[in-house]
């Protein structure tokens, strides 16, 4: 939107600036430990736009960055941060590896063009087994965390439909075709909801 001229620098900042205090206003509501917790995402926040042009994994600096809730969470309801969040915030950032990997694809030839990195351009036409390598990694570390919360049945049930939809996403996604590459992206909706279910269900029931 900026470089198109849709929106200008002016309302970018500004718009930045109230989401900024809508989260801090959210931030404050949660005990001292978990205020801590978030302001330390803030580091995060400010170095992930850089790592393109540092590294050839921003998308770990992404899943380091996007899964910081996990430990979020657990901080507002627990007042510390438990063995159960720390799993699954490594298992997040697997799953990111993974998604955003898919992502970027869409992207390496203009990436190329400008000079700044990707994950994808790292793996290239080795991708695919490396996908499945971040979503086994990242379904063994749900499970894991999943069983340390002592959560029942229906959460394993939901993880292995989780399991199944991410191996349909690296056993299928075509990493020449920028439109199958946003499609197998968008699905990750479908994870998150089955993952959600699972963990909801896997308390209640």
């Amino acid at each position: 939107p900026i470089p198109s001229g849709a929106v200008s620098v002016r309302q970018a900042v500004l718009f930045m600036v109230l989401l900024a205090l809508i989260g801090f206003l959210v931030l404050i509501q949660f005990n001292l430990f978990a205020v801590g917790v978030g302001a330390a995402s803030l580091i995060l926040v400010a170095i992930y736009p850089f790592m393109k042009r540092i590294t050839y994994w921003p998308q770990f600096v992404l899943g380091l960055t996007f899964n910081w809730g996990a430990l979020l969470g657990w901080a507002t309801v627990q007042g510390d941060i438990g063995a159960p969040a720390l799993v699954l915030y490594v298992a997040g950032i697997l799953w990111t590896l993974g998604y955003d990997t898919i992502y970027a694809h869409q992207d390496k030839e203009d990436d190329l063009i400008v000079g700044i990195k990707s994950s994808a351009l790292k793996l290239g036409d080795d991708t695919r087994p490396w996908l499945f390598v971040f979503y086994v990694g990242a379904m063994v570390l749900i499970g894991v965390s999943g069983f340390l919360m002592q959560l029942s049945w229906p959460f394993y049930v939901a993880l292995g439909l989780a399991t199944i939809q991410a191996g349909w996403q690296a056993a299928n996604v075509d990493i020449d075709d920028p439109d199958d590459c946003l499609r197998k992206f968008k699905s990750n909706r479908l994870f998150g909801w089955l993952l959600l279910a699972g963990l909801i269900l896997g308390h209640i029931v």
